[in-house]
Formats: structure tokens, C-alpha cells, sequence
């Protein structure tokens, strides 16, 4: 099988599935939740049908895609399926797992690739791919054994921050750590699994950038987004001229280029960066996938971070993204619809509407719960000092901290 891909709805796809002109070609994607939502939108605007693999009956995107393949991840049959019907698959989340990834591109163009996805999953991986990038990361160890962990107390890297190797997003699987004794407490409250420590350093704001590559190497991005975080979980993301040293998004864009070209990336790739009080910048880490300090280009951008999934995954051209409005995205969470109580409330979506520029997106998902990503709001508008008011009108409104 080639590894081009040219897909155009209701034609054929090079080295995938064929179709006739009354059947648009179908777009696979892993996971069921809202950035897959957002990917089929995305590809149903466009004219492509969209199958979904996840095994929750009421996930955001099965419940809107043309067809939903409701087995796990791994289940053979289920990828059987998937491959079948799709012509070309994509993935919403890091945590896929990467073997299923390697088997479906057996059959079908898969991107991004299950090397680059294994990368994203296992935080030492990535950490050893920033620095062969050249791209600077805190300084970290990897503990493995109880004499890394000793290694790792030689090391200059206290107070820092312990994070598991896999399966850590959203501030899951962190724990900070002043002391050694401190490290050797977490690492066994983590049950002894593979982890990194990384040295905290001081912090001024966090960045993201996301990139998009085609197979054929060519590569767009989006502005640099500055982005707030509470709690491990991203709350604010802010896109307007002025929001951060032009030299500082020139770094920032280049080290991601970097990053995707150092694995041969093709698909939709977000790289979020620290920037310490002294002005230097270091890589966090990568995610294989849109993300949520991308949501804000659904409203301020000629394309959407979610259009760019598409043409990837199909073999279109990619063209440069044009941002025509400052925004600034809120991520709406579960608690939202919760008093300071902890009594339920339905949120006064309509007082948040009744703002000019407010665009309100909600996932589809069926139970709110603290901490759970419901949505995101959109604020757009001509004047940076008139989307940062209606945005704090709305946080207001909903109840989220202001900023």
C-alpha cells in the first residue's frame, strides 16, 4: 500500500477504499470524544461520511458520525470494521493505544503515525525526542529503579515535579515534590511505575502552537496561543496581536516545526511550552491530536484547527490559516452547573449569548461533573479591549474565576 493519499468526496482514495459519486468516502477516527465530535463536523461540512471506533454507546462524536464501531480500542474485530469502511483514519485522543494504530495501517493510511502517537504516550520517549529535536526542555530523569531515583537526588532537580511516564493528562498523575523524602513518598504513592522528574522552574506563562504537516512535508500553523491553566487543566486561552513577544511565537513556532519534522508528523500536532520570568522558553510536552487551546479557531480563523485534521488525513492541500478576530476561548467545566452549594443549576446560557461575539460550544455529553470539560465559549471581536470584556462578563456569568 502507498503511503499517499488523495481523497476527495465521492472520489477515490490512492492506496485506501474506492467509492462511486453517490457515496462520499468515509473518514475513520479512534475516540469518541469531543475533539473527534469536532473532527467529524469538520469532515461532514466537507462532504466526507465519518465512522467512529469507541466503546461508549453515548460518546460526543459516535453519537453525530454517520457510523459508530462501539468495541474497545483493541478488539480486532472492531479495527476489522473501522479499516473497512474508512478510507483513511485518524485518532482524537494520545491515549489510543499505538499497537491498534500499527495494525489499522496495515489496511488503511493512518495518521498520525503509531510511532509518533507512542512518542506523545510515554513522557520519557518524548522528553529524549525534544532534545534529539534540539529543542530545550526543563531538566528531568527518568526513574525506573530505586537507583535511578537515588541518581536522580544527585541531580540538581528538587523541588520538581513527578509525573508518570503514561497515561498522565489534565494534571493527572503529577505530584510535586520539595525534598527526597518527598520524591520517595510519591514515587511510591505512584505504586513504583515508570516516571519523570522534572525540575520546577520559574514559571511566567504558558504557550501552545499548533502545527499541521501533510504527508508530502508541507506545514502550516496557527498564532501562538497563551494559555492559563488551574488545576492541570487548561481554563483560558488567549489569540489577539499583542498577547506575546513576536520574537518569543517565532521560537515557539519553530521549535514545533521542529518537533514534527524530527518524526516525520503528518496530521494536526500542539506543542505547549513554558516561558520562565527570565524570558527563556522550554517545551512541556506534545499532543498528537487538535487541543483545546486550538478550540478558539472555530470562530477566529478562515479554517478551523479541526479542517486542517481533515485535509491532512485526506490528502488536500494545506493553505496558511488566517486569523481575522481576537479571541479569547473559556473551557467550560462541569462545575458550571453546579452553586457554590453544590446544589445543580443549568447555566444562564442565555444572559451568555445575549453577549455580542460569544460563541457557545457544547459537547454532547449527557452528565456534567466537576472537573469535566463540557464545552468551550468563544469570544471574538474587532478590539482586544472589547473581547476581553465581554469575556469577563461571561466568566462572570457562569462562574468561573476571572483572569
Amino acid at each position: 500500500m502507498t503511503n499517499s493519499v488523495s481523497l476527495l468526496p465521492g472520489g477515490s482514495a490512492t492506496g485506501g477504499a474506492t467509492a462511486g459519486a453517490a457515496e462520499p468516502l468515509t473518514l475513520g477516527v479512534m475516540g469518541g470524544g469531543q475533539l473527534g465530535r469536532m473532527f467529524v463536523h469538520a469532515a461532514q461540512t466537507m462532504g466526507y461520511f465519518t465512522a467512529v471506533l469507541d466503546p461508549d454507546a453515548q460518546s460526543p462524536a459516535g453519537r453525530v458520525s454517520h457510523r459508530h464501531i462501539q468495541t474497545d480500542y483493541t478488539d480486532p474485530s472492531g479495527l476489522q470494521q473501522l479499516a473497512a469502511c474508512s478510507a483513511a483514519i485518524t485518532t482524537e485522543f494520545e491515549n489510543v493505544p499505538a499497537p491498534a494504530l500499527r495494525e489499522l495501517a496495515k489496511l488503511r493510511p493512518v495518521s498520525p503515525s503509531a510511532d509518533a502517537v507512542a512518542i506523545a504516550q510515554d513522557r520519557a520517549a518524548e522528553k529524549a525526542h525534544f532534545v534529539k529535536c534540539g529543542v530545550t526542555c526543563a531538566p528531568y530523569a527518568v526513574i525506573e529503579s530505586g537507583a535511578q531515583l537515588d541518581e536522580a537526588l544527585s541531580g540538581n532537580l528538587l523541588p520538581g515535579i513527578l509525573k508518570t511516564s503514561r497515561m498522565g493528562y489534565d494534571g493527572k498523575g503529577q505530584v510535586r515534590v520539595k525534598d527526597a523524602d518527598a520524591l520517595r513518598a510519591a514515587w511510591q504513592d505512584l505504586k513504583q511505575v515508570p516516571c519523570v522528574l522534572e525540575k520546577m522552574l520559574p514559571l511566567h506563562l504558558e504557550c501552545s502552537v499548533i502545527v499541521a504537516r501533510g504527508r508530502d512535508g508541507q506545514m502550516v500553523n496557527f498564532p501562538v496561543q497563551r494559555n492559563l491553566h488551574r488545576e492541570g487543566i487548561l481554563a483560558v486561552t488567549e489569540v489577539y496581536e499583542g498577547h506575546l513577544p513576536e520574537v518569543m511565537q517565532q521560537q515557539a513556532v519553530a521549535a514545533a516545526r521542529s518537533i514534527a519534522e524530527g518524526v516525520n508528523y503528518v496530521g494536526v500536532l500542539c506543542v505547549e511550552f513554558f516561558v520562565l520570568q527570565d524570558g527563556s522558553m522550554v517545551v512541556n510536552e506534545m499532543a498528537p491530536r487538535p487541543h483545546n487551546s486550538g478550540h478558539y479557531t472555530l470562530d477566529a480563523c478562515d479554517q478551523s484547527q479541526f479542517d486542517l485534521q481533515v485535509r491532512t488525513l485526506a490528502g488536500l492541500p494545506l493553505t496558511q490559516p488566517r486569523q481575522h478576530s481576537a479571541a479569547i476561548m473559556l473551557n467550560v467545566l462541569g462545575d458550571v452547573w453546579f452553586d457554590a452549594k453544590g446544589a445543580v443549576r443549568l447555566p444562564d446560557w442565555a444572559a451568555v449569548l445575549a453577549l455580542p461575539g460569544t460563541h457557545l460550544h457544547l459537547y454532547g455529553k449527557t452528565e456534567a461533573r466537576k472537573a469535566r470539560k463540557m464545552g468551550h465559549l468563544n469570544v471574538t471581536g474587532a478590539s482586544v479591549a472589547e473581547v476581553r470584556q465581554v469575556a469577563l462578563k461571561a466568566a462572570a456569568i457562569l462562574g468561573i474565576e476571572a483572569f
